[in-house]
């Protein structure tokens, strides 16, 4: 294919989703420019970066990104090596496959307010997690700063492990068997053929799923909605849903568009490690 015909086929939809994401970045560095509240959507007041200013200076922005990078921490790791884990029990299983991987599937399709409702009606009073705790270690389980940042993290694995999960039962299909026949009569045994073998074989997939787990994560905004209720004393607030709570119930649009861009800011700033990571990736590959 020619310079001219490649361009030809894929410039216009690089045209259009460069304008999607551009233009309402750009939109949104001008309203975090401005005092915009609902009173004053048709006059909207220029304050220059004073919206900036008082985001870095809010101290519940602070405690909120504290919170946003430590569930990235928590739920990251752990949905890739869950991923690992069940698909490598898939990998094992030859019958009813197809029903395992509709069965996990199910919380990553559903609908995410629906799924998290559904999440926490079983950890709620009289629901039936709450039952068996109950019933077999006589523990009663109440929400409250402890239990409910707890059922946001695992609810975020139940609901994303099933994509891990997936793209590495792709790649175990793609192992070289020689490797693997070589490795088994050389008498290595299968947690050696695991770390030797199937681990750095899956790497690039590995950067892949934290990349877009990355990106999950940092904007989680359903489970915490759902599940805190809007209560402030479960001390669970994600940046996307401080966002909201100063947009929405503070009345404070502009500080809230500037906090979406540096919102944006911040996920490239944690982004660019995996970004490099996958760039050497591809360098090696060429």
């Amino acid at each position: 294919m020619t310079r001219g015909a490649f361009t030809f086929f894929v410039g216009p939809s690089v045209f259009i989703m460069l304008a999607l994401m551009t233009l309402p970045l750009l939109a949104s560095i001008v309203l975090g420019m401005h005092y915009i509240t609902f009173r004053n959507l048709d006059a909207p007041q220029w304050i220059g970066f004073q919206n900036y200013a008082d985001v870095l200076g809010d101290p519940e922005f602070w405690d909120s990104l504290e919170f946003t990078l430590l569930f990235i921490a928590a739920t990251v790791p752990l949905r890739i090596a869950l991923g690992l884990m069940f698909a490598l029990l898939l990998d094992q299983i030859r019958r009813f496959r197809g029903l395992f991987v509709a069965a996990a599937l199910v919380p990553f399709v559903m609908t995410p307010v629906v799924g998290t409702l559904i999440f926490r009606d079983m950890f709620d009073r009289g629901g039936p997690y709450w039952y068996w705790m109950q019933q077999l270690f006589d523990y009663r389980l109440f929400m409250n700063s402890t239990t409910v940042p707890l059922l946001i993290i695992f609810h975020s694995l139940w609901t994303a492990t099933p994509f891990a999960m997936i793209v590495l039962f792709a790649g175990l299909q793609t192992l070289p068997q020689e490797s693997l026949e070589a490795a088994r009569v050389d008498g290595a045994s299968w947690a050696r053929q695991l770390w030797h073998i199937a681990i750095p074989h899956l790497r690039s997939l590995f950067i892949f799923i934290a990349l877009i787990s990355i990106m999950d994560a940092y904007r989680v905004f359903d489970s915490v909605f759902v599940l805190t209720r809007q209560n402030p004393i479960f001390d669970a607030e994600t940046i996307m849903y401080y966002n909201f709570q100063v947009a929405m119930n503070f009345g404070r649009l502009g500080k809230a568009n500037a906090m979406s861009v540096l919102t944006v800011i911040g996920i490239f700033v944690v982004l660019i490690p995996f970004l490099a990571m996958t760039y050497r990736e591809q360098l090696e590959d060429a």
